[in-house]
Order: C-alpha cells, then sequence, then structure tokens
C-alpha cells in the first residue's frame, strides 16, 4: 500500500467553509450547463419544427404569389435523403395572406402541411399571439384573403392555437392543410413552395447544419432534372441569424460561469490546504526527518483535499439534478418569452456534458493546488521536530 495514501486516510480535510463553497461552486456550474443546454434545444427544436434545419425552395421564389413552385418529388429526392445526419424531408407550400376578424386586420404567413391531419377540411392552427391579437380561440371562423393576379377569398376554421417562440406581430405563422394551400395556389398535388429538411439532433450544431445545407444545395444544382425548376438551399443558421447568435452568447455566458466558479473553488480549497498544511507542520517535519519525499508528503494532503472536492462535487451534482428535474417538471421558474423566446427556465441534463464539467473543473482545482504544496519543500525539520 502506498504509504501517503494510508496516511491520507486518517487526515481529514477540516475546512467545511471551503468543502460548502466547493459544493456550491458545482452546484452552479451543473445548473448552468443544464440551462445553456435547455435554452439549446428548446430553441433548435422550434425552428427545425417551425421551418426545417435546411430549406429547399425555388431560386426565384415569391413568398406572397402563386408563381416558382418545385417538385414535391425531385429526380434527386434520394440523392437529399442519402445526406449524412437526413431523418425526414417534408413539402410545404407557403403563402403570404391577410386576416380579417371583425374590424381587425393583419398580414400572416400560411404554411401548408402534411404533418396534422385534423387540419384537412380549410381547418387551421394559428399562433397565440395573433389569436390574442384578434381575440380568436379554437372553433371560430378566420377570413383570409391571398392577394395575386386576382384576390382570393377563403373562410378557415381554427382548429387550434399553438405556442411559438418566434412569433412577432410582424412574423406570424399559420398552419393549414397542404392540399388546401395547393388549391389557393392553383397547383397540382406534386408542386410545392419548399422542401424542408429535418436533420438527426446529433448533427444539429451550427456547422452540421451549415454543411448540410451545402450539400443539399449542391445536389439539387448538380442532379436536378432539365424540365425540374432549380431550386437554392438555406440553412437555419442564415434564416434566424439572431437566435444563434444568442446562442452563442448565452454558451459564452456559461463558459464563464464555469470558469468563474472553478476559480472560487479552487482558491477556496487552496486556503483550506494551506490551513491544513500549517496545522501538520510538526507531521510533516516528522515524515522528512524519516526520509521522505517532498512529493509524497504533498501526496497525502492532497489527496485529503481530493477526497473534500470530489465529495463537494457529489453534493453538488446531486442538488442541481434534483433542482433541474423539479425544473423541468413544473416550470416553477418563468420568463418573459419578448426578451428569452420561452416563458419559462429551459433545462436539459446532457450526461456527457455534465461529466465534462465535473472532470474539467476538478483537474483545474487539483491544478491549483498543487501551489501551496510547493510550501512543504520550506519546512525545515531541524526547526520543527522537537526531541521530548
Amino acid at each position: 500500500m502506498d504509504v501517503s495514501l494510508f496516511i491520507a486516510r486518517r487526515i481529514r480535510f477540516r475546512n467545511r467553509i471551503a468543502s460548502v463553497a466547493s459544493a456550491v461552486s458545482f452546484l452552479v456550474m451543473i445548473i448552468a450547463v443544464a440551462i445553456s443546454s435547455g435554452f439549446r434545444h428548446e430553441i433548435r427544436d422550434s425552428i427545425s419544427l417551425l421551418s426545417g434545419d435546411v430549406q429547399l425552395t425555388s431560386s426565384d421564389m415569391n413568398w406572397t404569389g402563386e408563381s416558382s413552385p418545385i417538385e414535391k418529388c425531385p429526380s434527386y429526392f434520394g440523392r437529399l435523403q442519402s445526406i449524412p445526419g437526413v431523418e425526414s424531408i417534408v413539402p410545404c407550400v407557403y403563402r403570404g395572406g391577410i386576416v380579417k376578424s371583425g374590424d381587425n386586420i393583419h398580414g400572416v404567413m400560411f404554411k401548408g402541411t402534411e404533418a396534422d391531419t385534423s387540419l384537412a377540411g380549410l381547418g387551421i392552427s394559428v399562433p397565440k399571439r395573433l389569436a390574442s391579437l384578434l381575440n380568436l380561440s379554437a372553433g371560430d371562423e378566420l377570413t383570409a384573403y391571398f392577394v395575386g393576379e386576382r384576390v382570393k377569398v377563403r373562410r378557415f376554421v381554427i382548429r387550434s392555437v399553438y405556442d411559438s417562440i418566434i412569433d412577432s406581430e410582424d412574423n406570424l405563422l399559420i398552419y393549414a392543410s397542404l392540399s388546401d394551400m395547393q388549391r389557393v395556389n392553383g397547383w397540382d398535388s406534386g408542386s410545392v413552395s419548399a422542401l424542408e429538411i429535418h436533420l438527426d439532433r446529433r448533427m444539429t450544431d451550427e456547422k452540421s447544419i451549415i454543411a448540410a445545407a451545402e450539400e443539399a444545395g449542391m445536389t439539387a444544382l448538380a442532379f436536378a432534372g432539365e424540365d425540374e425548376a432549380s431550386a437554392v438551399a438555406a440553412s437555419s443558421v442564415s434564416r434566424y441569424p439572431q437566435l444563434y447568435d444568442w446562442l452563442n452568447l448565452i454558451d459564452f455566458n456559461m463558459f464563464l460561469v464555469l470558469v468563474l466558479m472553478t476559480v472560487v473553488a479552487g482558491f477556496n480549497m487552496i486556503s483550506g490546504l494551506l490551513i491544513m498544511l500549517f496545522e501538520n507542520i510538526p507531521m510533516i517535519g516528522t515524515l522528512k526527518s524519516m526520509g521522505m519525499k517532498d512529493w509524497s508528503i504533498a501526496k497525502i494532503f492532497l489527496s485529503a483535499a481530493s477526497h473534500a472536492v470530489l465529495k463537494g462535487m457529489a453534493v453538488g451534482n446531486a442538488i442541481a439534478f434534483l433542482l433541474c428535474w423539479i425544473q423541468s417538471s413544473t416550470h416553477l421558474l418563468k420568463l418573459d418569452p419578448q426578451n428569452y423566446f420561452v416563458s419559462f427556465v429551459p433545462v436539459h441534463l446532457d450526461v456527457l456534458s455534465v461529466l465534462a464539467a465535473d472532470a474539467a473543473a476538478y483537474a483545474a482545482i487539483m491544478l491549483l493546488l498543487l501551489i501551496p504544496s510547493f510550501f512543504i519543500s520550506g519546512v525545515d525539520p531541524a526547526k520543527t521536530v522537537r526531541v521530548g
């Protein structure tokens, strides 16, 4: 058995303040990681649900008119499906319109999709913000006007009201059935406005999304038939740059929290270790007089300090996991969606991210604890060991 570890088991790290600070630091770090991951998952999932991670449209797409459709199943459809990370490809029809309820009028964007079969037969799902602006609810009728070569009028029935993180008074999306919107545009069943590509969750980082968009664009350019409409690809990163910039800011803030909490825990542990060393100067002198090397003596105190750090890590993680579970289950902490895009504090515990944060913080703290260990080399056995 290693003598240093044997002695370390018989001494205790008595500085409770340092131990508590270590636990609090790990608690704050894990919560910061969970919240950052929560925002990223919540917002990216909402963006993907809204318009896909990659969107293929006509090169001269007119969102407010009836021109420039692309094929629902182009000749290169199979090649799009074989792009790494592609989970599904959803055909959609977009059309700008004006809705009227009573004396209230508002411009909106309609999106026809096959995802919700309950919308068949002129059914629609409206965003909560629009429902509030026009005083609408499920079951109400809503008149829509579509301007083109001639004005088309349709009367829809509101089947549901949904929450969206991206809607604003200038960006309101109404869901309808794909076939209804194809009829509004005068298109056959094989024509759509866009093909929306949804990627596997493991491939939804910015680089992967941009790479998938580039490959989809090159595929459409290289393999489109002569009689097929030309299509261009755009990533969600390019369509919603402000949201991705905001997510990057959240990640940067999380990184600052991790660094700050690691430094706080590290310096608290340094103070605790120094106190421990001062209290055991006679023991250090005795061990030196018996021929033990400085590093072997340092291992004694570093092992004791490591035990305290690991204990603080375990306690901090346990409390953080409990708090995250409570928030995830109850959404107890609310946010203003105008500023944060979501109405509650989202949390997502990624085990790998938590383990990485724990490992990095533990390694940084132990490196900081090497600083007071140099104190041992200055202890003179002749001055510290007294012969009774």
